[in-house]
């Protein structure tokens, strides 16, 4: 306990020496979120790395995440505690895969998820996340979209807006593994319970829940909902704020499949770490920083 304690003061220390800012994404784990100064969805996150006045970002992520910090925010030092942090959604798309794809649909825009890697985001037209993909969607003059890289959140999409959606074979292991049966199993074991999920689910998992969101759409939803018990569908890091911020309120996982290990890596030692060394330290080359940073403006811009 007293060693925990004496790791938390040093993070706080470096953190006012380096002038140093802590993000950290709904997944991570309860004691990462805890010492973060701000915690959410990558919108939300997406939003503070571009604003803050922070010299040093410590993004407790994934790596996209902390690409789009240092395409967003580039006079910033940006570190990822785990470098070997990674995202197999963000995985399933290449830049030359996409330009591929781009040359058979000359005519449609080409709409990328957040939830990729800085190259692709080059080759995009704008992006969206979970939180703003239908609006963004729907503020573009283009009827055909090419949707990359998630296929179920573009289902999602395609489901409410009257433009030709376009999908990329590509999805979040962690949420497309979630079944049907699952989501079932999970209203007889709480029946009283309402379910929500993400729109990263499959489709058949989507219909069944009471409620789809965002992460971030999820918090606001518990916090101002009436109801007591709330079945959770997507990634359990998300139940510690969900019960820090609700005592009041009972969540239940979905599924115990719901775990990212890529969103587990970081760990207080890491962040320790991190901010000592200055390492490991995410960059952007300044051609694909150029190109990126206009996809994710027009995204902030329409949001």
């Amino acid at each position: 306990m007293e060693e925990k304690k004496a790791l938390l003061e040093r993070i706080r220390e470096l953190k006012k020496q380096r002038n140093a800012v802590i993000l950290a994404h709904n997944y991570q784990t309860g004691e990462i979120q805890d010492i973060a100064d701000f915690v959410g969805d990558s919108f939300e996150l997406s939003r503070i790395a571009s604003q803050s006045a922070a010299d040093v970002i410590v993004f407790c992520g994934v790596t996209f995440m902390a690409e789009t910090a240092a395409i967003l925010a580039p006079d910033k030092v940006v570190l990822l505690p785990e470098i070997s942090a990674g995202c197999p959604l963000a995985d399933m798309v290449t830049a030359k895969a996409l330009q591929e794809k781009k040359a058979r649909h000359k005519g449609a825009a080409v709409v990328t998820y957040i939830n990729s890697p800085a190259e692709v985001k080059a080759q995009s037209d704008i992006c969206v996340t979970s939180s703003n993909a239908l609006r963004v969607v729907d503020s573009l003059d283009a009827d055909e979209i090419l949707f990359v890289p998630d296929m179920n959140l573009g289902s999602f999409v395609a489901g409410q807006t009257k433009k030709k959606i376009i999908l990329w074979h590509g999805y979040c292991p962690t949420h497309h593994h979630v079944t049907l049966q699952d989501l079932l199993a999970a209203r007889e074991a709480h029946s009283d319970a309402v379910v929500m999920v993400h729109p990263e689910c499959r489709p058949e998992v989507v219909k069944a829940a009471d409620y789809v969101f965002s992460t971030g759409g999820m918090i606001k939803f518990a916090r101002d909902t009436s109801f007591k018990k709330i079945i959770v569908g997507t990634e359990t890091g998300l139940l510690h704020r969900l019960e820090k911020e609700n005592p009041e309120k009972q969540f239940f996982a979905l599924s115990r499949r719901l775990f990212c290990p890529n969103m587990k890596l970081t760990t207080l030692e890491k962040v320790r770490r991190a901010l000592e060394t200055m390492e490991p330290r995410i960059t952007v080359l300044l051609p694909v920083r150029e190109l990126a940073r206009k996809p994710l403006e027009r995204m902030l811009a329409v949001a």
